[in-house]
């Protein structure tokens, strides 16, 4: 890390998840040293109290945001520098987007770690009543924490949703006497990747889209068969985007998750019609991608019907 980075450690759930508990017990132990003071923000305010008398370390800093407009990279930037502090944690409301936050943090402020807890016995309901809101916090999270976990909670629900936002974070429950549990079971792809011809079904292409996101390098040179829409307004006559609506969690943010592709005939294709495309991916440059991306060498289009339903899901 770059000395003048300044590291964020960001817990993220909605109140009475434990957040402060863990936060205060990890601030009593005394092996907690991130070298440096450390700037303590907090953006809620919930039953439970910080014992700073308690703490190991007398360099830690209390700040509160009462309000999601404080969220400003000059306020940040000032209640770090008041305390001369080189470390953040941040208690984040679970009430306000995360991306409020991103896009406030100064420069060289950089999230190190992000956990996300929970309570075991109310974590469906957050997520029926508080899709978005919980979608918000399980997109980017390394681990969520299912504290107070009695054994009752449908374990197999819980993989499903996570999994369905992010492929990658850790899935731990804690019971009542504070013993974690983690669910490592592999996450399993909807189609065959070592199939001569990758067949990406119409329920597998949000899954297909996102793994690539992931992890791009293993599907270069992968031949795939997909049904997709094109839009042909791109800078090359040789090129055009492909791809399906996807909806994470409600009609508000369903987003065209296209890819770029190259073929030598796109003046035969239609704007906004659907197509079967069959292409090698090809892991390159392309001005569709800020960098490298996953492109699409056109092996055969063919006119083909809209899936059923048109909006792709990760569900």
């Amino acid at each position: 890390m770059n000395e003048n980075n300044i590291p964020v450690y960001l817990f993220t759930g909605f109140l009475e998840a434990g957040k402060t508990t863990f936060i205060q017990q990890t601030l009593c132990d005394p092996t907690f040293d991130l070298g440096g003071k450390t700037l303590l923000l907090l953006c809620e305010e919930g039953i439970e109290e910080y014992e700073p008398a308690e703490w190991s370390s007398k360099t830690v800093f209390v700040e509160t945001l009462e309000s999601e407009d404080e969220l400003t990279a000059e306020h940040l930037a000032d209640l770090l520098g008041r305390h001369g502090c080189v470390n953040v944690i941040v208690e984040y409301n679970g009430m306000w987007q995360l991306d409020s936050l991103y896009n406030a943090m100064p420069a060289g402020w950089m999230v190190y770690q992000e956990f996300l807890f929970a309570d075991s016995n109310t974590f469906l309901t957050y997520n029926q009543n508080m899709r978005s809101l919980m979608v918000d916090k399980l997109r980017s999270c390394e681990i969520l924490v299912l504290n107070r976990d009695t054994g009752r909670l449908d374990r197999d629900e819980v993989f499903r949703i996570v999994r369905a936002i992010n492929r990658r974070c850790d899935i731990a429950y804690e019971n009542l006497e504070g013993k974690a549990v983690y669910d490592d079971r592999p996450v399993p792809l909807p189609f065959d990747l070592d199939a001569r011809i990758v067949e990406i079904g119409p329920e597998a292409y949000a899954a297909w889209y996102a793994d690539m996101g992931e992890e791009l390098d293993k599907y270069h040179g992968k031949t795939v068969r997909f049904v997709g829409r094109v839009l042909t307004k791109e800078r090359s006559p040789v090129s055009f985007l492909i791809g399906r609506d996807v909806m994470t969690c409600c009609e508000a943010d369903i987003q065209f998750a296209a890819l770029a592709a190259v073929w030598q005939h796109t003046d035969t294709l239609v704007q906004n019609s659907w197509y079967e495309a069959t292409a090698v991916i090809e892991v390159r440059e392309h001005p569709a991608y800020d960098g490298p991306g996953p492109v699409l060498r056109i092996l055969s289009m063919r006119p083909a019907q809209a899936p059923v339903p048109e909006v792709a899901t990760y569900f």
